[in-house]
């Protein structure tokens, strides 16, 4: 039986950046997936692939909508579908054939097929053993559905169905505005469809700041995606053409039905332990069917660890990726954290969203005083320039120490500014330490030196 220092058991990308940094550090170590590609969700059915048809549509719909503003003729503008489609195949197969490259430049052993525990330092793969003296547990989250209401990836689609239909379909129900509800409608509404959202609380994307989620609402809206909000689905009906979705609103108790070319169904993940054995190994979950670990990452056993959407916290791939960082280089000895405060997160629609540390509401839930500072795009010359001045940047500060702790950002390429933000927390700066850094001028960027500033209350622009 071949042992190794680590076997990490999923490859997504808190798996295979584990797995690599393992190698790195000196450990021999092997990476078991049971998909033939590697990378898991986010790239071959998540991240990846919705980004790059988030992309395209962006772009042909920009050009359709606002190119004549800029002086480009575009009145026999088309898309063509199947190309969209090929570019998603290409981009995910040359990530696919990146990672491969990456496990062998670094000496990883890949192995192919499903990992079952045994005992705290054995794994079976389908008939073969293998032993470890550490194991990491990333094997994901899968799509949850409607328990009257199971996927068909034809007319009741997951995320993973709706990133591969065959053709645009005219009509749309998604349920759930969460982050990969709008996301995927906003593509198929680019492209001609008729969206329309099914939504239980009463605004979308509830995690953000709320000032933030009701203009993003507004703004999603004006671009003609349409909002049923607190809306329970109680029933469906499936024909071989539609599906219907009967609904109740939850302040009027009014019934109504809804009815579609296809259903998207985004009502959250649930952690994919399908197989594992993690009851036969004695590995400890929550209710939630999340893997109990420790500040460590270890579970209640201390040669095994887990990480990502297998524990309990954001469902994002760059904080599966940090906590796979980390986790391989505890088992080397170094003592490394991951800075959960300094974590953001994206809604890559049009306009973006992005936000890392509190919201408002969390900061007053903590009891804590806050100072805001808001900047509109609407005074930032870039955003001007390119047409684009949808949105705000809204700063959090605490009202005594004016330590920084959230900001929040609504506007375009929200996705790339965010990360001066993510490092200003990191970093423990105060509002004043930000405004008082030099931006270039014209950038988009301006926009945080100036909410910075208006915390204060003294921007210069508004």
């Amino acid at each position: 039986m071949e042992e190794f220092d680590v076997v990490v058991i999923g490859s997504g990308p808190g798996g295979y950046v584990a797995a690599i940094r393992a190698a790195q550090l000196g450990l021999k170590t092997a990476c078991i997936e049971k998909d033939e590609p590697l990378g898991g969700t986010c790239l071959n059915v998540g991240c990846i692939p919705s980004k790059t048809l988030l992309h395209a549509s962006e772009e042909y719909w920009k050009l359709k909508t606002k190119g004549k503003k800029l002086g480009i003729n575009c009145s026999s503008l088309e898309f063509e579908w199947p190309a969209m489609q090929q570019e998603r195949k290409s981009v995910i197969k040359g990530f696919n054939k990146g990672i491969e490259g990456l496990f062998k430049k670094n000496k990883i052993t890949r192995i192919l097929g499903s990992a079952s525990l045994t005992s705290p330092h054995q794994i079976d793969i389908q008939g073969m053993k293998i032993s470890a003296k550490n194991i990491i547990l990333a094997t994901g989250s899968e799509p949850i559905p409607l328990p009257f209401l199971p996927f068909d990836e034809k007319f009741v689609l997951s995320s993973t169905g709706a990133l591969a239909l065959q053709k645009i379909p005219s009509t749309l129900l998604v349920v759930g505005a969460g982050v990969i509800g709008v996301e995927l409608g906003s593509v198929y509404a680019r492209l001609g469809s008729k969206v329309q959202f099914i939504e239980f609380l009463d605004r979308i994307c509830p995690t953000m700041d709320e000032s933030i989620s009701r203009q993003f609402e507004a703004l999603l809206r004006a671009q003609g995606l349409e909002f049923a909000l607190s809306t329970k689905v109680t029933g469906a009906t499936l024909t071989d053409k539609s599906v219907q979705l009967d609904v109740e609103d939850q302040k009027s108790q009014e019934k109504k039905q809804y009815a579609a070319d296809a259903v998207l169904v985004c009502i959250g993940r649930r952690p994919y332990a399908e197989g594992l054995g993690l009851d036969k190994a004695g590995v400890l979950r929550n209710v939630k069917g999340q893997v109990i670990v420790d500040h460590s990452f270890r579970t209640n056993h201390s040669t095994i660890y887990a990480i990502g959407d297998l524990i309990d916290g954001p469902m994002l791939a760059h904080k599966a990726s940090e906590e796979g960082v980390v986790v391989a280089e505890l088992i080397a000895g170094h003592t490394p954290k991951v800075d959960y405060a300094a974590i953001p997160s994206v809604v890559y629609t049009f306009p973006e969203a992005a936000s890392v540390g509190l919201t408002e509401a969390e900061a007053k839930n903590y009891n804590l005083p806050v100072r805001i500072g808001v900047f509109t795009f609407k005074a930032n010359s870039r955003a001007k320039c390119m047409g684009e001045d949808e949105g705000f940047v809204k700063i959090i500060a605490h009202a005594e120490s004016d330590r920084l702790m959230g900001i929040h950002i609504l506007g375009s390429h929200a996705s790339e500014l965010i990360a001066t933000c993510a490092l200003a927390l990191h970093k423990k700066m105060t509002a004043l330490e930000l405004a008082n850094l030099p931006f270039a001028h014209p950038t988009l960027s301006e926009a945080i030196k100036e909410a910075a500033l208006a915390v204060h209350k003294r921007p210069i622009h508004s």
